[in-house]
Order: C-alpha cells, then sequence, then structure tokens
C-alpha cells in the first residue's frame, strides 16, 4: 500500500525543483489561458464540493483535454452512461453536475480531501490517476509530464503496465504553473499545523523537507536521529532559537512562518 504522507513530502520536493521543459513550455500556454478563462465555471464546482478549482481545472484538462461536453471523471459523454472507469456514471444534465459527482460520489472521493496545499493537490491528483507510478518510485507523467521532473513511462490501458514510451499530454504541475503566471490569486494553503501540546513526527519531517532538508527525510514518523538533525539545522538557520534539536514552541512557530513565507514564493 502506498504511503501518502511520503507520497506528498515528495511531491511537494519535486514541485520546489520544477520546471517547465524547455522544449515543451510554450505548449503549456493554450491550456494554461483556457482554464483561466474558465475559473468561473471551475469555481462553480468548488462551491458545490469544497473541491479546488485549481484541481478541477487541471483534472479536466487530462480526463478531457478540457472539452465541457466530456466528463471530469474519464473523459466519456456526461450524458451518456460512461464506459470507461468510472463505468456506469450518468446521464447528467450538465457538466457541472457530472463533475460533482465525480469528485463526491467516485474515489479517491475528492470532496472529503480538507487540505490544498500544493503537496497534498498533487498527491490527490495522483491518485486520481492511480498510485503504479508511486509504486514504482516512478513520478506521475499526469502529474509531472512536460517539466524536469519527468522523463518517460506511461500506462497504456487501465490497470496495465507502465510502458517505456514518453507521454505526450502535459502534467498537471506544468498546468499549474502556467497558471500561476496568468493569474497571480493562485496560491496554496500551508499544511495543517500540529496539533496537541507535542506535534506529530510526520508534519515536523515533512516540513522540514518542504523547507529544504539536506538529505531529504524519510517521512516515517519517527523522531530519529536525521530528523533531529535536520531541525537542528533549521534552528541554526534562524535567529533567536537555541539549536537543540528539540522542537518547542518557539520552534514550530518558526517552521510554520517559514512555510508561509516559502508558500509566498
Amino acid at each position: 500500500m502506498t504511503d501518502l504522507v511520503a507520497l506528498k513530502a515528495l511531491n511537494e520536493q519535486r514541485w520546489t525543483s520544477a520546471k517547465l521543459s524547455p522544449t515543451r513550455a510554450s505548449e503549456f500556454k493554450t491550456p494554461a489561458q483556457k482554464a483561466v478563462k474558465n475559473k468561473a465555471r471551475y469555481q462553480s464546482i468548488e462551491a458545490r464540493t469544497g473541491v479546488s478549482w485549481i484541481f478541477i481545472a487541471v483534472s479536466h484538462y487530462r480526463e478531457s483535454s478540457q472539452n465541457f461536453g466530456r466528463s471530469l471523471a474519464q473523459g466519456d459523454p456526461w450524458d451518456e452512461v460512461s464506459t470507461h472507469v468510472p463505468a456506469g456514471r450518468g446521464p447528467f444534465e450538465s457538466f457541472e453536475d457530472a463533475a460533482v459527482d465525480a469528485l463526491v460520489n467516485c474515489a479517491p472521493h475528492a470532496a472529503r480531501n480538507n487540505d490544498w496545499s500544493i503537496g497534498a493537490m498533487l498527491t490527490l491528483l495522483e491518485q486520481y490517476n492511480g498510485l503504479s507510478y508511486a509504486n514504482a518510485g516512478r513520478p506521475s507523467p499526469y502529474v509531472w509530464s512536460g517539466t524536469n521532473q519527468y522523463k518517460i513511462g506511461k500506462v497504456l490501458v487501465d490497470h496495465g503496465p507502465i510502458e517505456e514510451v514518453v507521454d505526450k499530454q502535459l502534467g498537471c504541475a506544468g498546468l499549474i504553473i502556467a497558471m500561476m503566471g496568468l493569474d497571480p490569486s493562485i496560491t496554496f494553503a500551508l499544511p495543517p499545523p500540529p496539533s496537541g501540546p507535542l506535534l506529530d513526527a510526520r508534519w515536523l519531517q515533512t516540513s522540514l523537507n518542504t523547507l529544504g532538508a539536506t538529505p531529504p527525510l524519510v517521512v516515517d514518523g519517527i523522531f530519529g536521529a536525521a530528523t533531529r538533525t535536520a531541525l537542528r539545522a533549521f534552528q541554526r538557520s534562524k535567529d533567536g532559537l537555541t539549536a537543540n534539536g528539540i522542537a518547542n514552541a518557539d520552534t514550530v512557530a518558526a517552521i510554520q512562518a517559514a512555510l508561509k513565507d516559502a508558500a509566498k514564493t
């Protein structure tokens, strides 16, 4: 079973290093413009489901090439009963109704998500397409095609093997980067902060990775030597903190402030 917390941390790391591939950067222009142009339609679905309009926009591109006559779930016509996975959905009255069904009633049930930080969004998009790439330790073209994070590999048929071919369709992460260049209002929520008197070690590891821990930490929820070393390195980088490797209240507050600053860049 895929460790989704670890995958989220990995996708956050990939995002911080992601750039559009020079040979494909121009391809993102048209779909990014169309996505931003239709922002109001996607936001109307967000209002009904709680799912970020950005997630909806890039899913629409990957699933149905931004065709409003096709379903967000799998690209089948929404006014007919779907034949591709998820099959048996519909018919619906509109693209919006079909999208709500896909997000609320179909796996991975995006409407149940409440973390719209970039790592969580990219991981949910990967779940939307399937976790075969993550299980093989490879970047998903659904997310990373057209960026420097992806080279080759594509599942050509549902539940089939990864074939050594290049995905010609652009990935969601690159499309988001291009959309951000057109719409400066696009920002991402911070990961949920820790709760209780002591922070969760997974949150700490994920946060330190986002802030550039070197080498990246394994997100295993164990506050071990590597995590303590990375924490000390962070503390040394901040005035007023003691580099003792203890995640006290001042250190947690400094991490949260650094995450907030990182999200602005």
